[in-house]
């Protein structure tokens, strides 16, 4: 049986920070990009899904 869920590492667009996080495969099989809170820029901007 394959696995659903896979571990991820989003990467911020304006700097090295990362994030890690768990997505659903079979719900979502394309690299995803979600907007969220840069601590070293201290702004929002866009993560997206970085090889790992």
């Amino acid at each position: 049986m394959a696995k659903k869920r896979e571990n991820i590492t989003l990467k911020s667009s304006k700097s090295n920070h990362t994030y890690h996080t768990v997505k659903n495969k079979t719900n979502s099989p394309d690299r995803i990009e979600l907007k969220k809170y840069d601590p070293n820029v201290r702004e929002h901007v866009p993560y997206k899904e970085s090889k790992k």
